[in-house]
């Protein structure tokens, strides 16, 4: 071997056996943070217990130097740190290179983040409401500035479906997303199936074990999920945020025969948010959904989240976990502060971009579908006079209207009783004509309205 060889096989050897100290290396990161609620907190703790690990990942240390909250949390030990009631401090301070929104709420937020950012600030928030409602406003000022506004524990809590979207799937062309991303609403419908209770019970419940609000509308009315699938139909599809444009039905209309009968046809009921591209344009909708029992999305319980993402090129793929939770939506927080962090050198141009796409190469807001021009099938539960005839009378209004049945249940009614309960499920058919015959179908006088419907997904 050459003297030159030798030389440089040593300095190899040198070079990888170092282990150079992290501290030092880059300047600190320096976070400021806005919120010492449930996130915040969890933030806290976590951030204190895996510094270590944090700073080996990131490549500098990351240190928390000020946070601004309104009240302590006993949760979280904040006695060595800078801590403000004042939040705009915090936007406002020269030492805090990034600013981690954690407030809730839009109002108050939408200044405290457009303060952050016009004084240079990088930006990590949790709010998907902030995003789904300001995201476009909030974007093109970040841009303007050359800053970032990171936002992976807006949805899902812990379960990494933004980087997923903007990232892991980046070779795709998205078709379709499906997801349970609201745990109260999921809980709320696993207790009516597995224990029979009323969705009053199971709210109840849920309200007891601090899953539910004392005003659950957010939840359990849609509002929430919404928030959740504008955000990821505006990564999967390259379209801005167009929350004002979802359609929104919520859970509370469901009843325990509802569940009863889906399961008899072998069918699951789950709350669905579904952004889904199709030749007339995008369909963006929150509503409960029978699916398929086969289905592992369908076999997703509790306050657990999932997302279903169909991609051309990987086909399915399924992203589960914790939707909520201080420690699991803090884990998600602190991957944006160390995505943050490791590109802080890194030119603007050069980063992953804020909304998946390149500022000038979104698509346009009129793609979106009104919801009656959306396709899905359709279970119906209808309640007749017990009298003949009745049945030929509902296939004609639906075959008038396009739509076949596919299956039908009808049991014997209970004694006394005048009403038979009678199922449908149908074909595929436009919302609009499925609301006309449902329309026709209630004006029968041998129909007692209002008649039960909801929309059936293969998501195969």
């Amino acid at each position: 071997m050459s003297a030159f060889a030798d030389e440089a096989t040593k300095a190899s050897t040198t070079k990888i056996s170092e282990k150079p100290s992290i501290e030092g290396a880059l300047p600190t990161v320096r976070i400021g943070i806005c919120g010492l609620g449930t996130v915040g907190s969890g933030t806290v703790n976590v951030m204190a217990r895996n510094c270590e690990e944090i700073a080996a990942r990131c490549g500098r240390k990351v240190e928390i130097v000020q946070i601004g909250a309104r009240r302590d949390n006993p949760d979280c030990d904040t006695s060595h740190l800078d801590v403000t009631r004042e939040i705009f401090e915090v936007a406002n301070n020269p030492d805090v290179d990034v600013l981690v929104e954690l407030i809730g709420g839009t109002t108050v937020a939408r200044e405290l983040v457009l303060t952050a950012i016009a004084n240079g600030k990088h930006v990590v928030t949790a709010n998907k409401a902030l995003i789904a409602e300001y995201g476009n406003e909030l974007f093109a000022a970040a841009a303007e500035q050359g800053v970032t506004i990171a936002y992976e524990a807006a949805v899902a809590g812990g379960i990494p479906i933004i980087k997923s979207l903007r990232e892991g799937l980046v070779g795709n062309r998205i078709q379709w997303l499906a997801g349970i991303i609201n745990g109260t609403g999921n809980y709320i419908l696993t207790e009516m199936r597995e224990k029979g209770r009323s969705f009053q019970e199971a709210l109840s419940q849920a309200q007891a074990l601090g899953y539910a609000e004392a005003d659950p509308t957010f939840d359990v009315e849609g509002i929430d999920a919404a928030h959740k699938l504008v955000i990821m139909a505006s990564l999967a599809f390259g379209m801005p945020l167009a929350f004002d444009k979802v359609y929104t039905e919520g859970i509370s209309g469901i009843a325990r025969e509802d569940i009863q009968y889906a399961d008899e046809l072998g069918y699951r009921i789950k709350h669905l948010g579904i952004a889904r591209r199709t030749e007339d344009g995008v369909e963006l909708r929150v509503h409960p959904t029978l699916i398929p029992q086969r289905r592992l999305i369908a076999n997703v319980n509790g306050v657990m989240n999932a997302v279903l993402v169909y991609g051309d090129a990987v086909g399915p793929t399924l992203y589960y976990g914790a939707g909520a939770g201080a420690e699991a939506t803090a884990s998600a927080v602190i991957a944006d502060i160390v995505d943050v962090a490791r590109t802080l050198n890194v030119r603007p141009d050069q980063r992953v971009p804020l909304a998946g796409v390149t500022q000038g190469s979104q698509g346009n807001l009129d793609d979106v579908l009104p919801m009656s021009e959306t396709k899905t099938s359709y279970y119906m539960r209808i309640s007749a006079h017990d009298k003949p005839g009745v049945m030929s009378q509902v296939a004609k209004i639906c075959s008038d209207q396009g739509i076949s049945i596919e299956a039908l249940i009808q049991h014997e009614p209970a004694e006394d009783e005048e009403l038979v309960p009678v199922v449908l499920l149908t074909s595929r058919a436009r919302e609009s004509q499925l609301q006309e015959a449902v329309n026709q179908i209630e004006a029968l006088d041998t129909i007692q309205a209002p008649v039960v419907r909801i929309r059936v997904e293969s998501l195969g």
